[in-house]
């Protein structure tokens, strides 16, 4: 483990950015992108669950470094755009931006808190449904249904879900 060294507001404290060991860190993303196809086949009602998104979002503030966010929202939106039907790419592009920003925003904001984890789990994933709604658009000229009240529901329910995924994965 390493410390962190730059400013962040509202800590009287520097966090720790954690080092993930590789083998650890593949298997999780892989099982994140497996859940995400196949679990609304057989539990339709978890179809909600963004669990890559979710998982990115992790690393990027975990690591407290926009490059490795990045990286890793890259590999992760692509791997899950080869399972998808759509184009590839368009998860690929959200996760990336959303892993790169998660990453940005650890290094100003001591991102240990549940009300701050909260918070990022449901920004970032507003965020990441509307640009992919915004990149099927403007990219693809598909015309997808971009409900705002259906999107804050889903987005307070994957917050909610990533406090204690986030928890979970740190004991890891």
């Amino acid at each position: 483990m390493t410390e962190f060294a730059g400013p962040l507001i509202g800590s009287s404290h520097r966090p720790r950015a954690w080092r993930f060991r590789s083998l650890l860190w593949i298997p999780i993303a892989i099982g994140s992108i497996l859940f995400q196809v196949y679990t609304p086949q057989f539990i339709s009602y978890l179809s909600f669950l963004e669990a890559p998104l979710l998982v990115t979002v992790h690393y990027a503030l975990t690591r407290r470094e926009p490059v490795h966010g990045l990286l890793a929202g890259c590999a992760i939106g692509l791997a899950q755009d080869a399972f998808s039907h759509n184009p590839i790419g368009l998860f690929g592009i959200a996760k990336t931006l959303a892993g790169y920003l998660a990453g940005n925003l650890s290094q100003r904001v001591n991102v240990d808190n549940f009300v701050i984890r909260f918070l990022a789990g449901f920004t970032f994933f507003f965020f990441h449904q509307f640009l992919y709604w915004a990149l099927a658009s403007a990219l693809l000229a598909q015309k997808l249904a971009m409900d705002p009240v259906q999107t804050l529901v889903m987005s307070v329910l994957n917050a909610l879900v990533a406090v204690p995924l986030f928890s979970a994965l740190d004991k890891l």
